[in-house]
């Protein structure tokens, strides 16, 4: 079929238009709710099922090859594991009940649903990732186990339809805790007024300052952990490569991170959003319409039950272990979305104390996030015989 574009740089024109109009309208309230990576793959499914760009162009093939891969090095070239150690235990443990939560809750409502949905066993490892790392891990873990860019928007648009209510509520909590008598009797375990107000935080949230020589060498950098990566994945089955490399880019980007020259590069997350963008919207092009509408009812059930299931798990397990509520939200939400999101959460409840916390636990979750769900994704496969 004809479409309104079909010369490669036209494609490459139209889909850079489309990133920058994602990031453009997040300005605009109804823009910060979907968020710019929803807006990227709606865009991408408009465009290609009203016959503006194709459903499949040579111009796609190396997007969807690399686009993740840099965008995931890049991105997480500020961990600082020194930061991880200095955390004292509750908000560790905390951080890791969230994790093993998410993943037990994904694995036994995978051993329901992924034998009724297509590529289902990678749909859990997707959902592993992203409720223990936030949505850059998904499209990550997506890209290591090969998924369609069916499995791919369905899982996206699960996540929205579940996970945005959810990320409301938890930015309602905090005043809400805060002022809760009935809290304090189920949950006594809390800071002082005095604690949670120590310390501040003026520059967390503060405008960013870089250049293009930081853009140059964040690029320069993650294009060259992918290659190395890419190559080191070639030793293993072509079964496995694609989660290899993912891992490769993980471990080896967290080692150079530790440099802290490398840490120090300004606008990582920028970029690394910024390139996953172009991934997000091609996905969106290739969607076959009809067989996302199908599949994405019982995959948005799948989420809701892997959502609650885990948010129950840890609420008992937490309170079991007596961990102070503040910790519980924020590793919950560093998690599901990410640290900057878990500090936003915190500072809506005025506790200033525990943002920078909130921060290394959302990097903990992002860094681990990749290896837990191929782990729970081929673990699955084994148990159900995909």
């Amino acid at each position: 079929m004809n479409t309104l574009f079909s010369s490669e740089v036209a494609i490459l024109a139209t889909l850079s238009v489309s990133v920058a109009f994602a990031f453009f309208s997040q300005k605009y309230k109804w823009a910060k709710f979907m968020g710019p990576a929803l807006i990227c793959v709606v865009s991408g499914i408009i465009l290609s099922n009203f016959n503006i760009l194709p459903h499949w162009h040579d111009a796609y093939g190396k997007i969807l090859e690399y686009a993740i891969p840099v965008s995931l090095s890049i991105m997480l070239l500020n961990i600082n594991l020194k930061e991880w150690l200095k955390l004292s235990r509750e908000p560790l443990m905390s951080m890791l009940i969230a994790c093993l939560s998410v993943m037990i809750m994904a694995f036994v409502g995978g051993l329901f649903f992924a034998p009724r949905i297509d590529e289902g066993w990678k749909i859990a490892g997707m959902f592993v990732g992203t409720y223990t790392g936030g949505s850059s891990n998904l499209t990550a873990i997506g890209t290591g186990l090969n998924a369609t860019p069916t499995a791919f928007g369905a899982a996206n648009a699960a996540d929205y339809v579940v996970g945005i209510p959810t990320l409301i509520l938890f930015f309602a909590l905090p005043p809400i805790l805060n002022r809760s008598k009935l809290i304090r009797k189920v949950w006594p375990y809390s800071f002082t007024e005095q604690e949670l107000t120590a310390g501040g935080t003026e520059t967390l949230f503060g405008l960013k300052q870089w250049s293009v020589t930081d853009i140059a060498l964040l690029l320069g950098i993650g294009l060259t952990i992918t290659a190395v990566s890419t190559t080191l994945s070639t030793m293993f089955s072509p079964l496995v490569q694609s989660a290899m490399r993912i891992i490769f880019i993980t471990t080896i980007t967290i080692a150079v991170a530790q440099f802290k020259p490398v840490r120090e590069i300004k606008g990582n997350t920028d970029v690394g959003v910024l390139i996953a963008g172009f991934f997000l919207v091609v996905i969106g092009l290739t969607i076959d319409i009809k067989e996302f509408m199908n599949s994405a009812p019982l995959i948005t059930l799948y989420c809701f039950v892997t959502i609650l299931g885990s948010l129950v798990l840890h609420i008992l397990v937490c309170r079991l272990l007596k961990i102070k509520y503040q910790y519980v939200l924020i590793s919950v939400v560093a998690g599901i979305a990410d640290g900057s999101t878990s500090a936003l959460v915190a500072a809506a409840g005025n506790w200033q104390s525990i943002i920078s916390t909130a921060v290394i636990l959302g990097a903990i979750g992002n860094a681990a996030g990749n290896y837990l769900g191929i782990g729970v994704a081929y673990l699955l496969k084994a148990v159900i015989g995909a």
